[in-house]
């Protein structure tokens, strides 16, 4: 069954290559033509999106290079701790609003952390965490910068209510799988 599978996906994947193509050839459309104008209005939206790119990344770096993320961490331990998430998972979870490579790093450090571990509590909860929660922050100034969008207060709060909501689950879950 699975190397059916992987057959079929492999074909799908040419079909589609292949496919797409052919029918805007049939319909009349110069391909090539629309593919390389796609690729330049691509290439002009990345660079309109690099300065709000570079601000928050350098925000979140300057953030953690000053130590406020431990500092904050430490402060909120006692609380989130008896709610189920632990001082380990804290500073993924603070920053994973603001930058998805950023709070992959912090569950890399959970991983490599020595008496933590992807099986641990720790390294579970913080995977969950990564996949129910989005960066709300990078997206808004990403794409709400690229088009001029400055009044996003709106969905500034519903990213924020959704990424609560991300994190809630994310700590029923693991804690309903494997106690804590």
């Amino acid at each position: 069954m699975r190397a059916a599978l992987e057959v079929a996906s492999g074909w799908i994947l040419i079909l589609l290559l292949v496919g797409i193509p052919l029918y805007g050839w049939v319909r009349g459309v110069k391909v090539y033509e629309v593919f390389v104008e796609g690729a330049k209005e691509g290439f002009n939206v990345a660079i309109r999106i690099i300065p709000f790119l570079v601000a928050i990344l350098a925000a979140v770096g300057a953030f953690r290079g000053a130590g406020a993320m431990n500092t904050l961490a430490k402060v909120l331990a006692p609380i989130t701790g008896s709610l189920g998430l632990p001082a380990e998972v804290l500073p993924m979870a603070l920053v994973r609003p603001l930058s998805g490579s950023g709070s992959l790093g912090l569950l890399g450090n959970i991983f490599s952390t020595p008496g933590l571990g992807p099986d641990s509590y720790a390294g579970k909860l913080g995977s969950i965490l990564q996949g129910s929660t989005e960066t709300t922050f990078y997206v808004l100034s990403v794409y709400c910068g690229s088009v001029g969008i400055v009044r996003y207060r709106h969905a500034l709060a519903a990213g924020l209510l959704a990424d609560f909501t991300g994190l809630t689950a994310s700590i029923v879950i693991a804690r309903a799988l494997w106690g804590h």
